[in-house]
């Protein structure tokens, strides 16, 4: 039974993935994304800005779902567990962080591209990776081949996924979301281009809400 987290990120099909040098900013981003028709944002920890960042949103938007990237330590999963993250993304696979946040009910989203590194997910009990980046590793062929010995598993591919090909990867089974910081730039928020970003967002969820999509089971 996939989490429910999960489930709302298949329903919205897009994770805007940020990085956010002033967390005074954090705000203004996540309602231009919930008026935008995403109530859905992912920080990533590569500015020192993230950890208040994400406190600032869910402080603000306490409904609104949120994911802290770019996880690569137990300190860190516990940090954004911490600052209101609901989720918790990373490039690979820290063990350690991954069993502690399982431990607490929240979901972890690794980084896996080949058959060995999703096998060491689902002995911890992962059902959903992150696939990055998706591009340089083979796109959409890349995850219908190494996916296939594996049934139950399922996919977030981020890495040189824009709006003209992400329907190439929601239209397949094994696609839960795409991600992405082609949706939120971290110039347009320095700049405070948010009229860009709402644009660009909208954009991307035409796209995906023209789709026929897989049922989730």
């Amino acid at each position: 039974m996939l989490n429910p987290i999960y489930r709302t990120i298949y329903s919205l099909g897009l994770i805007p993935v940020v990085e956010i040098d002033d967390s005074s900013r954090a705000e203004v981003l996540a309602r231009t994304l919930i008026e935008a028709g995403l109530p859905l944002v992912e920080i990533t920890l590569r500015t020192p800005a993230a950890l208040q960042a994400i406190q600032s949103i869910r402080r603000a938007y306490p409904n609104i779902t949120l994911g802290a990237g770019t996880i690569l330590t137990l300190d860190q999963a516990r940090q954004a567990a911490s600052a209101g993250a609901d989720f918790l993304v990373s490039p690979g696979l820290p063990q350690d962080a991954v069993e502690w946040a399982l431990s607490e009910g929240i979901p972890f989203l690794p980084g896996a591209v080949t058959p060995h590194e999703i096998l060491q997910g689902l002995r911890l009990g992962i059902e959903v990776f992150k696939f990055f980046p998706a591009e340089t590793m083979g796109g959409i062929a890349a995850i219908k081949a190494v996916s296939d010995p594996f049934p139950s598993v399922r996919f977030i591919p981020t890495g040189g996924i824009q709006t003209d090909n992400l329907s190439s990867y929601l239209t397949h089974e094994r696609v839960l979301a795409v991600g992405g910081s082609w949706l939120v730039k971290r110039q347009w928020i320095k700049n405070g281009q948010f009229d860009q970003i709402t644009a660009q967002v909208k954009a991307a969820a035409r796209v995906v809400q023209s789709l026929s999509r897989p049922a989730l089971t």
